[in-house]
């Protein structure tokens, strides 16, 4: 792939972003800058629909501040966008054209169907999610889409946002009871006129600040163990609990909450409401946050189009391969260390006490991909920067608890350890779960050892019960095993511990059974 710097000017109606992206020949991408300024676009909007001449000053100013940053990078391609603020404003012709002459930036303001179409594009590419329903509460419009197979089947763009809810329903810092009646009322009406959503059922993805707000109010105030918002899931009633908490607080003490941005402080409970209703009105019993908006979906258009495609065809397949190249690991040894551990849960699964099920086996293949990916920092507390690793960044297509799992599973060391690093996270996993993860963990352990020379040289595996006490584990390699069966022989104690059997070893050159 050709190395490249793409950079995405989004124009919300509240804040104004520019993103730049580095990708390297192997395709490999780095955000490498992400800069915000909080426009408020929308409040510049007078009675007769015009942005005002302060507003278009604004506009100038930023993408001056954003010019002098741009020139500091080797930037191929700049896309610049603008959503309701100018797409709604009566004078947009006169915006573009104050804005053509005085920045280097030309800007594309999207159109409704635009719009909606890159936040669902930026979810279905970095979630597993099959079928739901997006909401994208800007500034200034609010974007609901509908999605199955992965496929965008509806959508909807209302003239309302973060802002214009405030603007219209909330007169005080602090919303009277009356007030958030008629905003309810309010935003049921809109909804209902989306017949294509009311009683789904499905998962509602909720993209843009509001949602991200949401999510980390509620992580801080239950103390939530693990790093990251993406695709964080919250109930009904999470929400209900953190909308009632917001409602007691004035203005002033709701800029001191943990989690909500002081920019967003006074806007953030009509937007709430909003996420509530839909939820209510779709029937959905999950929330999902998306850490990905309208810059993403841009990004992954303009990083796919070149393959003919618009979407990865596998989210968690294309993370595990980005973070190959963030850690320069050694994919064949991956890739060998994966090979054999299907091999030996195939041969070991007829005698587990609790099988390992097909999504077992695709976590097993996963955990494999990114097996001691902290040897990278340093190998000698390579297990430890591995957990560290994985539960302190998101990793799109995987759930938080898919992340959990994996954490323990890449990482495992030995039973004491996978306690140890499973502790902080109670009521996360069932014993029997526990113990499943011991017998995987240990056998991608002994499966590391198996390869621990990086050549390939063991070719199959077959188990051979040797008495209920004892198993014997046959190898056929080819070229000399010696580290294989070193190493091997040191960590195979992991499996037995887990097994409750004694296991043997027995090489055979070229023995492919």
């Amino acid at each position: 792939m050709k190395k490249q710097q793409i950079g995405i000017i989004d124009m919300g109606s509240n804040s104004v972003r520019f993103v730049i992206y580095d990708i390297n020949e192997h395709g490999g991408i780095k955000e490498i800058q992400n800069l915000k300024v909080v426009a408020r676009l929308s409040s510049h909007i007078n009675k007769n629909g015009e942005m005002t001449k302060t507003g278009i000053k604004e506009i100038g100013k930023v993408l001056e501040r954003f010019e002098t940053i741009a020139k500091n990078y080797s930037l191929t391609t700049v896309r610049c966008v603008a959503t309701a603020a100018i797409r709604n404003a009566t004078n947009q012709k006169e915006i573009l054209k104050a804005i053509k002459g005085k920045s280097i930036f030309s800007i594309d303001v999207l159109s409704e169907k635009e719009e909606a179409y890159y936040g669902y594009l930026a979810v279905t590419n970095s979630m597993n999610i099959e079928d739901g329903i997006t909401i994208d509460i800007g500034g200034g419009s609010t974007e609901v889409t509908l999605f199955e197979h992965r496929k965008l089947k509806n959508y909807h763009s209302f003239p309302f946002g973060a802002i214009t809810l405030k603007k219209q329903f909330i007169s005080t810092d602090q919303p009277t009871e009356e007030e958030m009646q008629r905003l309810t009322s309010f935003l049921f009406e809109q909804f209902n006129s989306l017949t294509w959503v009311k009683n789904q059922g499905l998962p509602v993805i909720g993209i843009g600040g509001t949602a991200r707000n949401l999510a980390l109010i509620h992580q801080r105030q239950i103390l939530y163990p693990l790093a990251g918002l993406h695709q964080y899931e919250m109930s009904i009633d999470d929400i209900n609990s953190v909308s009632q908490g917001l409602l007691r607080l004035n203005l002033e003490e709701r800029r001191q909450v943990e989690g909500l941005s002081k920019d967003r402080a006074d806007i953030i409970i009509p937007a709430i409401k909003a996420i509530e209703e839909l939820i209510r009105f779709s029937g959905s019993d999950k929330f999902i946050v998306s850490d990905k908006g309208l810059r993403n979906g841009l990004f992954s258009e303009m990083y796919l189009q070149p393959i003919g495609i618009t979407q990865f065809p596998n989210v968690a397949e294309e993370s595990f391969y980005q973070l190959s190249l963030d850690y320069s690991m050694d994919n064949e040894h991956q890739k060998q260390i994966s090979i054999l551990a299907l091999f030996m849960a195939k041969e070991l699964n007829p005698y587990l006490e609790s099988p390992l099920t097909k999504y077992d086996l695709l976590l097993l293949r996963w955990a494999a991909r990114i097996f001691y990916i902290g040897a990278s920092i340093h190998p000698e507390s390579k297990s430890q920067h591995t957990f560290y690793l994985l539960t302190n960044q998101s990793v799109d297509g995987l759930t938080h608890k898919e992340r959990f799992v994996l954490a323990l599973l890449a990482s495992f060391k030995s039973r004491s350890q996978l306690k140890q690093y499973a502790s902080p996270f109670p009521g996360w996993l069932l014993k029997e779960e526990s113990s499943k993860l011991e017998v995987m963990g240990a056998i991608l352990r002994l499966c590391w050892a198996l390869d621990y020379s990086h050549r390939g040289v063991i070719l199959s595996v077959k188990l051979e019960r040797k008495d209920d006490s004892t198993y014997v584990l046959h190898f056929g390699y080819s070229g000399d095993p010696f580290f294989e069966e070193t190493y091997g022989k040191k960590h195979k104690k992991h499996l037995e511990k887990a097994l409750g059997k004694q296991i043997e070893f027995v090489f055979e050159k070229n023995n492919l059974f």
